[in-house]
């Protein structure tokens, strides 16, 4: 591998070195795989765009040998031209095998860029490709990268986030990118720059109730609040909610909720759980004990397999689908009470399987209410 950067690295490098020959940009966030391929753009073309250097194919669609020409072809009244492959997993072994020279041989006057969100790293294409090329990873962030991403992206529109309104935007958003620069640029609009944007602001703007977040409807879940359960539900259908992101959020937040139990059991303090969940060190303990081992477990194989319902077209409507899964973990939390389960201990057969873990991952939280 020629390079790898992150997205923050590489505006760094194209500002100090310019643009290079060839580039793989990487990895499933749709938004930093966006705005790497913008940033080469701008670095490439200038700020206002140069639209006969600049020519973008689809590899599910493109002709290998018409992409090799353009790479060819000399740059018009500009020092470099730029040729962008989209999908480029989707490229037949024929179509890919006519890029190999292009790949092993960069043209230096074009710069040539390949975008996907994941590529099969057996094929000989991909191998020469990530051998030559600067890669440029866009994997989702941890959990722990969003708030800084989130003070980068903030920061760049003229925003000073308090620091409950940059945990009520995380919580809102889940892993959705382009749900908290979506949020953050209606932020802008509306708060006057001789202030700090409030945790107040971000519910006014998202027109949603402080109370309904993902944190709450955790914690109803937990005490058998089905009422409770069902309204929050019904408020966010009602407010044009997607399914998904519900779901999606909700095993996001049972996903963190595993890793902070595991972090005490492995003697985490207090403090830095309770930092983790935005909560009073002292609730920390009675709050975590409503969830047990077997509780957050069955929960996330729940998560998987209605994902693949709502994703199937499954005959009931979403909505009786999503009444379902909620009324299930209440009664699965409800059987937990009057007993205090013990933080899960790291034992393997005491973790959730890998499988379901990694298909759990695979569901996206987007867009979503936030705490």
């Amino acid at each position: 591998m020629a390079s790898a950067l992150n997205h923050v690295q590489l505006e760094s490098a194209l500002k100090q070195q310019g643009p290079g020959s060839l580039y793989l940009v990487v990895g499933e966030e749709d938004l930093l795989r966006d705005s790497a391929l913008a940033a080469i753009k701008r670095a490439t073309l200038g700020s206002e765009g140069d639209e006969f250097n600049y020519e973008l194919f689809y590899g599910d669609e493109a002709n290998g040998a018409d992409i090799r020409n353009s790479v060819s072809a000399v740059p018009v009244f500009s020092e470099r031209r730029l040729v962008v492959v989209k999908a480029v997993e989707k490229l037949t072994a024929r179509e890919s095998e006519v890029l190999l020279d292009c790949v092993n041989n960069p043209v230096e006057s074009t710069t040539l860029v390949f975008v996907s969100p994941k590529l099969d790293g057996r094929l000989k294409f991909s191998q020469a490709l990530t051998r030559s090329a600067i890669v440029v990873d866009c994997s989702s962030l941890r959990d722990a990268q969003v708030p800084s991403w989130i003070a980068r992206e903030a920061a760049g529109l003229g925003l000073r986030l308090e620091e409950t309104a940059a945990h009520v935007l995380q919580e809102a958003c889940g892993a959705s990118l382009y749900g908290v620069r979506r949020e953050l640029e209606k932020l802008a609009s509306y708060v006057p720059p001789d202030r700090s944007v409030t945790a107040e602001d971000v519910h006014l703007l998202r027109g949603m109730d402080p109370g309904a977040s993902v944190f709450d409807l955790t914690l109803a879940i937990a005490e058998g609040r089905r009422g409770r359960v069902l309204s929050i539900l019904a408020r966010n259908l009602e407010a044009g909610e997607a399914p998904l992101r519900i779901l999606g959020s909700l095993a996001w937040q049972y996903r963190r909720l595993w890793k902070v139990k595991e972090l005490l059991a492995n003697g985490a303090r207090e403090g830095e759980v309770a930092r983790s969940l935005r909560m009073d060190p002292w609730k920390v303990r009675s709050f975590l004990d409503r969830f047990s081992e077997p509780h957050l477990r069955s929960a996330l194989q729940l998560f998987f397999e209605t994902d693949g319902k709502l994703k199937g077209g499954s005959g009931s409507r979403p909505r009786m689908v999503l009444e379902r899964v909620l009324l299930r973990l209440c009664e699965d939390a409800a059987g937990k009470q009057g007993t205090v389960p013990e933080p899960p201990r790291p034992a393997p057969s005491k973790r959730v399987p890998a499988r379901v873990v990694s298909n759990v991952r695979t569901i996206k939280s987007r867009n979503w209410t936030g705490h």
